[in-house]
């Protein structure tokens, strides 16, 4: 994301989208509740960041603002192809270094944003194509990694590569012309240079489950199961007046394949429902062991890209708007958590002392519908398939499944595991999810092995 490449006609089709969330903000629970985002989130062992330009780190009250609330620092151009490498083999870090330094002098996280995007290219490689094109990205990548090593929490390596639309395809680009495996190339030269780094894809309109998360979510799984080296998936989540109703459960079904989730662009048009969405998306990072943390895309209005609509969290001046409350708010009532590490099952699901497996169920429901992710636990045995039983009430119907293959729709419906999380030693976890019209279920699922 830049701070001129997205129209505004694509947010309000995400707002459109959207389910507008119910009213009502978290309040703080506690006297000894943290007084800053980023120590609130530190708390739960994650982070809270800010996209900063390095054009305005000589404004005192934007990166007092900054040094003071945020603990992860993403550059918002600084770091990208036209930014890095302005004439091909030249490379120049001067502002890029500006950002990482100010974060580090913090003690802030600093993502790295982005290797390779279809947008902001330098016009010599604009001008390449095919084989070219290729060994160029690839030098690029593996140069700018290179030159950062040991000192990046997390790589945005691609950048916006999918097609909006319902194919759920890849985007016409330069670089997807020089062939498909061009992602994947872009992550095996990032891992060689920076074996250290978070290595991340990062995409927008991809809030909830839709045919452009869904493509996202099927390339993250075919890496996942031929060890192609992803650790993350990044969520933009420019939002309009709503958040769409799976938000939660879309962060949870990449999770469980093994990545971790991260909210990368933040920000929300000003209006009713800001605060409320902002404290929403908050919660929804919370409850995602996975969700490691959340960025947004600037520190002031008058900071943003999206001029005119006031998204963030702090005003032209830099005073505290209600999002800020109801963030910090949201961030202090989450508990003190701390992600569990990829291959431990969570601490809130204790190993089963006995039985094939055992199955627990959480709600997200609205008026008329409701999300539902069920967490699936091997007993002492270990699990090679598991089947789960799940009772619905009546004029309840299932629309939507993910991570599971479902049988039924009403009444009494199964689950069964699919190919990727089947196989579970004992005491450990997966989660799956489903999504229905009426009201969610309510009675214990049953499980069984097979």
């Amino acid at each position: 994301m830049s701070l001129f490449q997205r129209s505004r006609s694509v947010l309000l089709a995400v707002a459109a989208a959207g389910v507008v969330v119910a009213s009502g903000v978290a309040v703080i629970g506690t006297a000894e509740a943290a007084t800053t985002l980023g120590a609130s989130a530190a708390e739960k062992g994650r982070y809270f960041g800010a996209a900063i330009a390095a054009g305005r780190l000589g404004d005192s009250t934007y990166t007092g603002i900054l040094t003071r609330e945020f603990n992860s620092v993403t550059p918002e151009n600084e770091m990208k192809w036209d930014a890095t490498e302005p004439s091909q083999g030249r490379f120049t870090f001067t502002n890029g270094d500006r950002i990482l330094n100010q974060g580090l002098s913090n003690g802030s996280k600093v993502r790295g944003h982005a290797l390779l995007w279809h947008a902001q290219q330098p016009g010599w490689a604009q001008s390449l194509s095919g084989s070219a094109l290729r060994s160029a990205a690839i030098n690029h990548v593996t140069q700018v990694a290179t030159h950062y090593k040991g000192k990046i929490h997390s790589w945005d390596v691609v950048n916006e590569a999918f097609a909006d639309g319902g194919s759920g395809g890849r985007r016409d680009s330069n670089l997807q012309r020089t062939g498909n495996d061009w992602i994947e190339a872009a992550f095996r030269a990032a891992r060689a240079a920076d074996p250290a780094a978070k290595l991340c894809y990062n995409d927008y309109n991809t809030d909830g489950v839709n045919a452009k998360s869904t493509g996202i979510y099927n390339m993250v799984r075919d890496f996942k199961s031929r060890g192609v080296p992803i650790d993350c998936v990044g969520f933009q989540s420019h939002l309009g007046t709503g958040i769409a109703g799976d938000y939660q459960a879309n962060l949870q079904r990449f999770a469980d394949l093994g990545v971790d989730v991260q909210i990368t662009e933040l920000d929300v048009a000003q209006g009713g429902n800001q605060a409320n969405i902002y404290a929403a998306v908050t919660r929804a990072c919370l409850a995602v062991s996975r969700c490691t943390g959340i960025t947004v895309w600037g520190i002031r209005d008058s900071d943003s890209w999206r001029t005119g609509e006031n998204p963030l969290l702090f005003d032209n001046s830099g005073n505290k708007k209600a999002a800020y409350t109801s963030v910090l708010n949201a961030l202090n009532a989450g508990g003190t958590t701390t992600p569990p590490s990829p291959s431990s099952p969570s601490p809130s699901t204790p190993p089963q002392p006995g039985g094939a497996c055992s199955a627990t169920i959480s709600l997200n429901s609205w008026n008329g519908g409701f999300v539902a992710t069920v967490r699936v636990t091997a007993g002492s045995a270990g699990l090679n398939g598991w089947t789960v039983g799940v009772t619905l009430p009546s004029g309840t119907a299932v629309t939507g499944t993910w991570s599971a293959s479902g049988s039924g729709t009403s009444g009494a419906v199964t689950f069964r595991n699919v190919s990727y999380n089947g196989q579970l030693s004992a005491g450990g976890a997966t989660e799956f999810g489903f999504q229905g019209t009426g009201a969610g279920p309510t009675a214990t699922p049953t499980c069984s092995a097979g």
